[in-house]
């Protein structure tokens, strides 16, 4: 029998091909039905959009900054020093942390899907997702950190980790010049997202 594209009990067929429009259109299907409820979504995304964000990553490494022994527990067990500060849950059960320095620059991709710590970086950003970034970032990474604006000596090794449903990377950017006197909260305002996946350095001090 032909497949009738206007069949109600097909969604896929209803979907339309702008995927942000794609999720919408497929979250009322969904709500028609009774599968989802929206006020229990919205409170989700708000909370690891807005709440948790990448404010949570930036805590931890503000204090790994400041802390040289919280820093080396970190290197040993990154899941269980982070679930003591309360930093825990789905897509957050194995956190391994990977430090950039002067010789060596860190960068997450996870190339299957988008195997991502939310508990420390909430929702992950749509290019991270993308086919492009996650075929790329393992075949020429320098070329795509130039394009996020990093430009790196040459000196300095590139280190691309592969995030999986087992493993996921937080990257610890070098700490800025200048920012001995800064107190955790200040020196947490100057670690970006980006800077935790690896795509980004942490903000300069004006």
């Amino acid at each position: 029998m032909p497949h009738d594209h206007s069949d109600p009990e097909h969604p896929h067929a209803l979907l339309p091909p702008d995927p942000a429009l794609r999720v919408k259109a497929l979250e009322t299907i969904l709500t028609r039905k009774g599968l989802v409820d929206p006020a229990a979504l919205d409170e989700i995304i708000d909370t690891y959009q807005n709440r948790i964000g990448p404010n949570n990553g930036a805590r931890v490494v503000a204090r790994a900054w400041s802390d040289p022994a919280f820093l080396d527990r970190l290197r040993e067990d990154a899941t269980e020093v982070i679930s003591e500060l309360g930093f825990f849950g789905r897509q957050g059960e194995h956190i391994v942390a990977v430090e950039n320095t002067a010789e060596l620059h860190n960068m997450v991709v996870c190339t299957l899907c988008s195997c991502y710590p939310w508990p420390l970086l909430g929702i992950p950003p749509g290019w991270y997702k993308s086919d492009a970034y996650r075929a790329r970032a393992v075949r020429e990474p320098r070329r795509v950190l130039a394009e996020f604006g990093v430009t790196l000596p040459e000196t300095m090794a590139v280190r691309v980790w592969d995030s999986t449903a087992e493993i996921r990377y937080l990257v610890i950017p070098m700490r800025p010049p200048g920012t001995e006197g800064l107190s955790e909260t200040e020196l947490a305002a100057l670690v970006t997202r980006d800077s935790m996946i690896g795509t980004g350095l942490a903000r300069a001090t004006a």
